[in-house]
C-alpha cells in the first residue's frame, strides 16, 4: 500500500486563541486531510513547553500541553465566559492589544504564557471533576506519572519557575518529609495541573477518535532525550547518569563537524542504560505504552542514539571533549516487541550513519526516512535522491528542522540549482519547485511519503518552524484561516491519485442517535431526526442554534436564520412559513399544528 500524509503541529493550527489547540479548527483540518486523499496527519510532540517553547524539551514526556485546550469547548462547558476568555492587554504607554498576539500567522508564546493560565484558573475553580467517574478512571490509568508532573510544576511554580537542580536539598532529592510538606502545602495548585491533564486528555482522544472514525491515522514525536528540566528527570533520577546530588555527570549532544567546529551540545541527561536494562526496561515500555495511547505511529528521534550516543562532561563549556558509548541496542526493541507487539514505528536516521546503526535499523525493520531536500548536491551523488529509496522508508521534502522548500531553494549556490533542473523535468524555479519535490516525494519508491503544510502552501522562509541550535523565532509559525482550502485538497488529491497514493477510506461513520425527550422537533414535522445535538431539545429547555431542527431544515433545503433564542423557533415562523422559501406542503401544515399544541410549554 502506497499513501501519504500532511505534516502540520498542532500549533500551527487556525485558532481565535493565538495557538493552535483542539478546537473546531482542528476537527476542519481533520477533513481536509482526508478529502486530500492522504491517509496520515503527522504531528510534533505533544508535551508541555518550557523556555525555548521547543516541543523537544518539554517538562514531561508524558504530559500534554495545557495551550492546546479548547477554550471554546471548556465555553460550552460552562467552565468559562466568552467575555472571559476575550483578554485584552494593557501596554505601559496605555495602547490596550489583543492579549493573544496581533499577528496571526505567529504563535506569541510570551502573550499566551501570560494570559492562559489565568484563563485555565477560572475554569478549574467551577469545575468538580475530581468527583466524576471518568475523571477517577483518568487518573488510575496515569497515577505513574501525572502526580509527579503535577507536584513537579506545583513546586516549579512556588520557586519562581527555577530548574529543580536549584531547589533546596530536601525536595530537590525527594525525600519522604520534603515530599508530604509539598503536598500538603501546594494540593490546590497540584490538583490546577491534574486538571489540565484530564482536559487535555479529554480533547484530544476526541479529536483522535474523529480522525480514526475518518480513515486518517495520526503519526506522533518523541525525542530520544527528556528534557533536564522535567518531572521525568526529577522523578526518575536512577534512569539518568546523575550523581548522588541529582546533577548531570555527562550530557548530550554531537561532537565537532563540518558545520559546527565546537560540536552541539544540547544538554539533556544521558540514561544509565544498565539500570534501564536491569529493570526490563520498564519505563521506556510505560513510555511507548502511552504514546501508542495518543498517536497511531510513532517516529522515534535520534534513532541513532539508540546504537550509539555521544557523552560529553556535565562542566564541560562545548561538545569537543565527549565520546561515543554503547546504547542499548536490540535489547531494547526487542524488549519493547515483547511486551507492545510490533508497534508501527517510524526511525529518524538522519545524518552521518555507522554501519552498526545500519544494522540495528534492518534488524529492527522499521522504516527509515529519507529528505528530498538532502539529495541535490552536484558533485557527490546522494543516498537521498529517490532512484535509491526503498519502499521500507518515509520520504519527506523536508521536516520540522528544515527550511520549506521554497526557502530552501532561495539560498542554493547556482551549480546545485542547475543540478536540480537536470534532475528534474520541466524548469524548476522559486515558484514551481515546492510542486516539483512533492511530485518527486510522491513518485518514490517509499510506502508513506509525507509533506509539510508550508510546501503544500508554496511558502517561503517566513513560514519555517525551526531552526535548529537557535532560540528567539522557532516554533511560531501558523498556517491562516482558509488555507487549507478545498481547491488545495483537491489538487492534492489528484497528486495522490497520478501516483498511487490513494487508498481505500472507511465510510464516514454515522452521526450517533440521540434520544429527544419529547421527539416533537423532528417526528411531528415527519422529518428524520439526524441526532447531531449534545442532548434533548425538546420542550425541557429552548433551541440552541446547534440544533436538529437546524439540521432537519438544512438537508430539507430550508433556510434558517441562526437565531433561536426566541420561541417558536424562527426557522418556523420566518422561513417556514414563507411562500417565498418554497412549498413544502404538508410538513408546514403539521408545524403550524405543532406549534399551536405546544408553544405553552416552551419558554426563552
Amino acid at each position: 500500500m502506497r499513501d501519504s500524509g500532511i505534516l502540520l503541529p498542532i500549533s500551527s493550527i487556525p485558532s481565535k486563541y493565538g495557538i493552535g489547540g483542539f478546537s473546531r479548527e482542528a476537527y476542519d483540518f481533520v477533513d481536509f486531510v482526508r478529502e486530500s486523499g492522504s491517509k496520515y496527519w503527522q504531528i510534533l510532540p505533544l508535551c508541555p513547553t518550557g523556555y525555548g517553547d521547543s516541543p523537544y524539551q518539554g517538562f514531561s514526556t508524558f504530559a500534554g500541553n495545557p495551550y492546546f485546550i479548547d477554550l471554546e469547548t471548556l465555553i460550552e462547558e460552562g467552565l468559562l465566559t466568552e467575555e472571559e476568555c476575550d483578554v485584552k492587554l494593557k501596554l505601559e504607554d496605555g495602547r490596550i492589544i489583543n492579549g493573544y498576539g496581533t499577528n496571526s500567522m505567529y504563535v506569541d508564546y510570551g502573550r499566551i504564557y501570560e494570559t492562559r493560565f489565568d484563563i485555565l484558573r477560572k475554569a478549574y475553580a467551577r469545575s468538580d471533576f475530581k468527583e466524576t467517574d471518568e475523571y477517577r478512571k483518568f487518573h488510575d490509568d496515569n497515577c505513574s506519572w501525572l502526580d509527579d508532573y503535577a507536584l513537579f510544576m506545583a513546586v516549579k511554580n512556588s520557586e519562581k519557575g527555577s530548574c529543580w537542580a536549584d531547589w533546596e536539598k530536601g525536595i530537590r532529592l525527594r525525600t519522604n518529609e520534603a515530599l508530604d510538606k509539598a503536598w500538603k502545602e501546594l494540593i490546590d495548585e497540584i490538583d490546577f495541573y491534574r486538571f489540565q491533564q484530564f482536559k487535555f486528555t479529554q480533547q484530544w482522544t476526541k479529536l483522535k477518535a474523529y480522525a480514526n472514525e475518518r480513515g486518517v491515522k495520526i503519526i506522533g514525536d518523541i525525542p530520544i532525550y527528556v528534557a533536564f528540566d522535567s518531572s521525568d528527570a526529577w522523578a526518575n533520577q536512577k534512569l539518568f547518569l546523575f550523581d548522588e546530588n541529582g546533577r548531570p555527570t555527562a550530557v548530550a549532544g554531537c561532537p565537532p563537524d563540518a558545520f559546527c567546529a565546537t560540536g552541539q551540545l544540547w544538554g539533556n541527561p544521558l540514561y544509565n542504560w544498565d539500570y534501564h536494562r536491569q529493570t526490563g526496561y520498564d519505563w521506556w515500555i510505560r513510555r511507548l505504552k502511552h504514546c501508542f495511547e495518543l498517536y497511531d505511529v510513532v517516529r522515534l528521534d535520534h534513532f541513532r542514539g539508540f546504537d550509539e550516543f555521544y557523552a560529553i562532561p556535565a562542566d564541560a563549556e562545548t561538545a569537543e571533549h565527549g565520546r561515543w558509548l554503547k546504547g542499548p541496542g536490540m535489547s531494547l526493541f526487542n524488549r519493547i516487541r515483547e511486551c507492545l507487539g510490533d508497534v508501527p514505528i517510524i526511525a529518524e536516521d538522519l545524518g552521518f550513519l555507522t554501519d552498526s546503526v545500519r544494522k540495528l535499523l534492518h534488524d529492527t525493520q522499521f522504516p527509515g526516512m529519507k529528505v528530498v531536500q538532502f539529495a541535490f548536491y552536484p558533485y557527490d551523488p546522494s543516498v537521498y535522491l529517490p532512484h535509491f529509496h526503498s519502499e521500507n522508508c518515509v520520504v519527506y521534502t523536508g521536516t520540522h528542522d528544515n527550511d520549506t522548500t521554497r526557502g530552501w531553494y532561495a539560498t542554493l549556490r547556482d551549480d546545485e540549482k542547475a543540478f536540480i533542473n537536470e534532475y528534474l523535468p520541466g524548469k524548476v524555479d522559486e515558484h514551481t519547485v515546492s510542486d516539483c519535490m512533492i511530485r518527486v516525494a510522491f513518485s518514490s519508491v517509499a510506502r508513506l511519503a509525507v509533506i509539510p503544510m508550508q510546501d503544500y502552501l508554496n511558502l517561503g522562509s517566513e513560514a519555517r518552524l525551526n531552526m535548529p541550535s537557535s532560540l528567539g523565532t522557532n516554533w511560531e509559525w501558523r498556517m491562516l484561516k482558509g488555507e487549507a482550502s478545498e481547491s488545495l485538497a483537491a489538487r492534492i488529491k489528484r497528486l495522490n491519485f497520478i501516483y498511487s497514493r490513494t487508498g481505500d477510506f472507511p465510510p464516514l461513520p454515522e452521526p450517533p442517535k440521540v434520544e429527544s425527550r419529547c421527539g416533537i422537533c423532528c417526528s411531528e414535522c415527519t422529518l428524520e431526526c439526524e441526532g447531531r445535538t449534545k442532548g434533548c431539545i425538546g420542550i425541557s429547555k429552548p433551541f440552541h442554534g446547534d440544533c436538529e431542527v437546524k439540521t432537519c431544515c438544512e438537508s430539507n433545503k430550508l433556510d434558517y436564520c441562526g437565531d433561536c433564542d426566541d420561541f417558536p423557533c424562527k426557522l418556523l415562523e420566518k422561513y417556514a412559513f414563507d411562500p417565498e422559501h418554497g412549498d413544502n406542503g404538508k410538513r408546514i401544515e403539521q408545524c403550524k399544528e405543532w406549534i399551536k399544541e405546544r408553544k405553552k410549554f416552551f419558554r426563552k
